[in-house]
Order: C-alpha cells, then structure tokens, then sequence
C-alpha cells in the first residue's frame, strides 16, 4: 500500500482530536439512512487504520479508513484531507460482498 506524502491516520486522528472537521452533505445524508452517527465516524477513525488511499479525491486527497463504530461494528471512512482540516465524505458498514473477510480488500470483480 502506498501512503501519499504527509497523509496518514495519526495526522486525520489529531485534526478529528482538534475539532477540524467538515462534514459534507453527502456525508450527512448517508449517515442518517445507515444509521451512523458522527461519534460512531470519529470513533473509527481514533481506533482505525488507513486501507487505500485515493490521490485525486476531491476536495482533497482522500482515503478509505477501516476502524470500529462506538459499538465495535467495523466501519469504513472515506475523508479528504488538506492537513489542516478533514473531510467526510461518506461512511458505511463494510459489504461481504465486495471485501474479503478482512474488510480490508476489495473482492475481485
């Protein structure tokens, strides 16, 4: 797994610490249909580690973090990041049916 240049989970766990959190209507709108709550993102992404990364997110470099919900469900973080601030831009329960029982690989198609 390549990490881009000064992204990495310790750097998206200080700026959610700090309260640089932007949360994007999509992220919103998903949440309340998954029924995820926004303590259950920071949760994953304070106990979580970095699974892909995706260079040309908007709007910024984003990555997919893997981490656990406030009630121990494995939760998958899609968030941007600038290095000043961190942007969720969805979240969702993993599907078996696209990783493996790792969570953490994409199934091949």
């Amino acid at each position: 797994m390549t990490i881009l240049p000064g992204l990495c989970i310790e750097i998206l766990q200080k700026l959610c610490n700090d309260k640089s959190v932007i949360w994007s209507a999509h992220a919103l709108k998903r949440l309340q249909e998954r029924g995820i709550y926004r303590d259950d993102v920071l949760n994953a992404i304070h106990t979580g580690k970095i699974i892909e990364q995706y260079a040309d997110g908007y709007p910024y470099p984003a990555c997919l973090v893997l981490g656990v919900s406030t009630n121990n469900e494995h939760l998958h973080i899609v968030a941007g990041c600038n290095g000043n601030v961190v942007c969720i831009i969805t979240a969702y329960f993993p599907d078996s049916d696209k990783f493996e029982i790792d969570l953490q690989t994409r199934k091949e198609k």
